[in-house]
Order: C-alpha cells, then structure tokens, then sequence
C-alpha cells in the first residue's frame, strides 16, 4: 500500500477497531467472574463482621442516602429473630480521601467487629486502622464498645478512642464513618459529612510530607 493519508487512516482506524473488539470480548469474558468474585468478598466481610445469621442479609439491605452517600444495612437475624446487623458506610474527610469500611452491630448497637474496605491514605500510618482500632491496648478498640455509651472519637478531641499515632485525620474519618454507621443502623439522624479535610492556617503539621498528625 502507498503512505497516503488515506491508506494511513485506513489503517489506524482497522487497528483501532481490532484493538476495540479484543477489549469489548476481554470485557465480556471477565465480567461476570470480577461480579461474582465481588458479590462473594462482601458476603464473607458481612459474615465476618455480622452476629452469627441464618437470613440472607444482601437480598434484606437497605440503602439510605445521606448527604450525597449510601449507607447500606444488612440485617442479620437467626431462627427469625434479629441478631443485628453489618453496615457500610464511609467518610469523605480521610487526608486523602473517601474511606469505606463495613461494620458488625449486635442488636442493641454494640460494636462486634470491622472491616475497612478502601481507603487512599498513607501506606504504614493510615493504613493502620485496619487493626488499629481492634487492638485491645490503651484506648485503641472500639469493638465490644457501644457508641452512646463511649465516645466514639478521638481522645485529642475530648473522646474515648486513642487515634492511630501520626494518624489522627484519618482516625477522624474512620470514627466518623462508624459513627454514621451506628446511627444509621439505629435509626437516627446523621450529620453532614463533608468533603476531604484541609489544613487551615492555624493547623500544626509536624511532618508535612507524609504524616497526618494535626493539632488545633
């Protein structure tokens, strides 16, 4: 073929087209195994997180919008009676964004356990609040505690949960979305959830590159 324009537009437009119909037919392959690998990862996070259950809390939840978020609730009850519930939710406000996490309820509120499902904060400080806030050291867990009768936030803000070190932005959030969780579960009113922290002027960052310990 002679290098013209049109034989050059010929050309891209065949590769473009070919490259296209490999990826639409890749799409199509993979799409239906990535659902289901999803469906079965948020099935074990429920039951890791939920009271012991004989119902099928993903066909029961309830979805609440708040403030431009879903919450979802995934009821667990036993011999049909209600047990409690796994709940996910999450928090704008991390020091890198969105944190999402699910979190397990016995029946009367109480904390019985968590899972963080993705977040972006910072590799080996952030990413801490997987264990952190289960640890039974200090003031570290949350699990086993219930919402109104400990306050859930961190201890430099007047609460009852120490924040992971170096981390307290972050430690915010998770609680926040605990917190949202808690409320949504039981029914009460949620406060706005905003968007992603910034630091005001009168914020003290003591190691600015990647540390997200702030003072007010």
């Amino acid at each position: 073929m002679k290098s013209n324009m049109l034989n050059m537009v010929a050309v891209l437009t065949t590769i473009t087209a070919t490259v296209g119909a490999i990826l639409g037919g890749v799409y199509k392959l993979t799409e239906a195994p990535i659902a289901e690998a999803a469906a079965r990862a948020q099935e074990e996070a429920i039951r890791i997180v939920a009271p012991d259950f004989d119902n099928n809390p993903i066909a029961e939840s309830d979805t609440i919008e708040s403030h431009g978020q879903e919450i979802v609730i995934y009821p667990a009850s036993k011999n049909g009676a209600p047990v409690g519930a796994a709940v996910k939710a999450s928090s704008r406000n991390g020091f890198n964004g969105e944190i999402s996490l699910i979190v397990g309820f016995e029946q009367d509120g109480t904390v019985r356990q968590y899972r963080v499902l993705s977040h972006s904060e910072t590799p080996g400080l952030g990413a801490k609040m997987e264990q952190w806030f289960r640890t039974d050291k200090n003031r570290q867990s949350i699990i086993g505690k219930h919402p109104e009768k400990s306050n859930f936030t961190v201890s430099k803000d007047g609460g009852d949960i120490d924040a992971i070190t170096a981390s307290t932005i972050t430690s915010r959030a998770f609680l926040e979305a605990v917190s949202n969780a808690y409320k949504a579960y039981m029914n009460k009113p949620i406060d706005a959830m905003s968007g992603s922290s910034t630091h005001t002027s009168t914020d003290t960052i003591t190691q600015p590159h990647n540390e997200e310990e702030v003072t007010r």
